[in-house]
């Protein structure tokens, strides 16, 4: 298959509701429904914060969501559906559902690009072998990525949860991992391109982000989050951002964030689209 950094490609919204590898609570299969409704809401006018309106003009593209079952066969639809999106030239922006979409995104995506870097923000580092005998949990996508070798390199930021199973498996991996104490003493990641980002919302402190199903405390700031995304390298041939509940969202202000996210990481793969 021929490798390419997808530089021209363009920058498409792809829902991925599923959650059935989900270990603690339902929900995040509902959420590009909801990213969506705050994309198009009236409380915005479209435009990231470097002035692109990414929303109304068509800047970026909407393939709607995929069908998927609550099963195992939701890996292959998800590897099928990203693999035509890019061969119909376009870069996937998917809106998750739970962490574990990521590896058939990445099993898609992987083979087009050379000497890939993955950026991770999350609160954890989703790396376990298994868990709880499932190899495919959403604790375990990154696990499965570098197994198979879908990526040059991972870069894991926001991290607070990291057990001894998982430090163990980012050593064996060679990982970077810059974890919430390093963050607060002001380490930063060295990036370079070409560039996947997944972002799960629980990354962020549940103080702005309280709708995901495992809040985790002492994350980072939506402020520190759009920062990160606003100094990417190019160029991003996709992204995610993933593991919004819904059903823990009451006041809608964490599908508002995950908004927010979404608009930004579009438009910053627009502006590096030439590398």
């Amino acid at each position: 298959m021929a490798r390419t950094h997808l530089p021209t490609a363009h920058p498409t919204l792809i829902g991925l509701p599923y959650d059935a590898s989900s270990s603690f609570l339902r929900g995040p299969a509902l959420a590009p429904a909801r990213i969506r409704e705050e994309l198009h809401s009236s409380q915005s006018n479209g435009c990231s914060e470097s002035g692109i309106r990414v929303i109304g003009d068509e800047a970026i593209r909407d393939v709607g969501d995929l069908v998927l079952p609550a099963t195992a066969e939701a890996r292959a639809l998800i590897e099928s559906g990203i693999r035509a999106l890019i061969e119909s030239g376009a870069r996937p922006l998917s809106l998750g559902g739970d962490h574990s979409v990521t590896y058939p995104v990445l099993r898609a995506l992987g083979p087009f690009v050379s000497e890939l870097t993955i950026l991770q923000i999350d609160a954890h580092p989703d790396l376990y072998v298994d868990f709880e005998g499932d190899p495919y949990s959403h604790a375990c996508p990154f696990a499965r990525i570098m197994d198979e070798q879908l990526a040059a390199q991972l870069v894991q930021v926001g991290i607070r949860t990291m057990n001894a199973h998982q430090r163990a498996q980012a050593e064996r991996f060679g990982v970077c991992v810059i974890d919430m104490r390093a963050w607060a003493a002001g380490e930063r990641p060295e990036l370079r391109g070409p560039l996947y980002v997944s972002i799960d919302m629980d990354g962020l402190d549940p103080a702005f982000a309280p709708g995901v199903s495992h809040r985790e405390p002492g994350g980072l700031t939506v402020r520190e989050a759009v920062t990160i995304i606003q100094s990417l390298p190019g160029p991003i041939v996709g992204a995610d951002v993933v593991e919004l509940n819904p059903t823990q969202d009451a006041s809608n202000a964490s599908a508002t964030v995950a908004a927010k996210l979404v608009r930004e990481l579009a438009s910053r793969m627009i502006e590096t689209r030439d590398g």
